[in-house]
């Protein structure tokens, strides 16, 4: 871990930590547990989403063999996305950890090195655009609560965090159509040089030449932020199942306020591991909005977490078993050559 995020989950454990205290750890504590046995079906529910990020996946990547295109197996990509998560949700590696090792799993499943990458990039830029989309979805209803000073400046602040995000997504993508990866590697070699850079960067003008292919399907990039944004909404569900299983049910135009705003402020937190603190913090801003009591607010944000754990921990262990499986697998000279 570097000291950098090192700083930064000692920043977030302390903010959680905070509101845990200020709000009281008993009180909190007796919401949660009066969920029971809820929270796994909540977890379970989460397959859902899943499934619809896996799809925004394989809808971007066909490979042809023999001039027949053969689709990626949706369980790969949910294979991916799960063990992608559960690194994102539970290890200090930021949000880039996550994608990296979706490639990695993608790749060990046959496909080639640059077209997971390429699709990895791609549907990454296309689910943060659902996010932002989501997110003003939400603002949307948002305006309907809006009816003072207050409401208005926490309105202005989630704006501005929208944009925040907005605008680096739109450098994220234009990078992406500049060559982002054989750049980025030119900087590594004449930080680090005295080696021979000329495979790996041949390799990075391969991912990136893939990434400018896969930005000309269009009717695919569109299928997957169609499919990234209907995780998002689908989302919502659990929400509104944890509320109701922690005793304070609420419609779902109100779970889908929290959500929506909730993961903005969230995503807006990306360099802190796990958002940690932030986002608890943002469910005690947006819950009075919706009537929730600020006990209520923070055992919401608990389930989630409870949740990233239920279904983080076995995704780390399945990682750990194939990583092992794919370098004995690889040391019998088993592993097919990919590029």
């Amino acid at each position: 871990m570097t000291r950098a995020a090192l700083i930064l989950l000692s920043i977030g454990t302390a903010l959680f930590v905070g509101l845990l205290a200020w709000q009281g750890f008993g009180s909190v504590a007796s919401t949660l547990l009066a969920a029971g046995w809820g929270l796994a079906l909540v977890a379970a529910f989460h397959v859902v989403p899943l499934a619809l990020d896996a799809g925004a996946i394989s809808v971007l990547l066909r490979r042809r063999r023999d001039g027949v295109h053969h689709d990626l197996p949706l369980r790969d990509g949910l294979f991916a996305r799960w063990i992608g998560e559960s690194v994102n949700s539970l290890l200090p590696a930021g949000q880039i950890g996550g994608p990296v090792v979706m490639v990695r799993q993608l790749s060990q499943r046959g496909m080639r090195m640059r077209d997971a990458a390429a699709a990895i990039t791609v549907s990454t830029t296309a689910q943060a655009l659902a996010q932002i989309v989501f997110a003003l979805l939400g603002l949307l209803m948002f305006g309907a609560y809006a009816a003072h000073g207050a409401l208005h400046d926490l309105r202005t602040a989630t704006l501005i965090a929208t944009a925040v995000l907005g605008g680096m997504i739109v450098g994220f993508y234009f990078a992406q159509r500049r060559g982002l990866f054989g750049r980025l590697l030119g900087m590594l070699s004449r930080v680090f040089g005295k080696r021979d850079w000329s495979g790996l960067m041949t390799r990075a003008e391969a991912v990136d030449a893939a990434v400018q292919a896969m930005y000309r399907e269009r009717a695919r990039v569109a299928a997957s932020f169609a499919l990234s944004l209907a995780g998002w909404i689908v989302g919502t569900v659990e929400v509104w199942l944890a509320l109701r299983f922690l005793g304070h049910p609420l419609d779902w135009v109100d779970a889908l306020l929290l959500e929506s705003v909730g993961q903005a402020i969230r995503g807006a937190a990306f360099m802190i591991p796990g958002s940690l603190g932030v986002q608890e913090g943002g469910y005690l801003l947006l819950a009075p909005l919706v009537g929730l009591p600020p006990d209520a607010a923070l055992a919401l944000s608990l389930t989630k977490r409870a949740r990233e754990i239920l279904l983080g921990l076995p995704g780390l262990l399945v990682l750990h078993f194939s990583e092992r499986s794919w370098q004995r697998r690889r040391a019998l000279g088993r592993v097919p050559a990919v590029d």
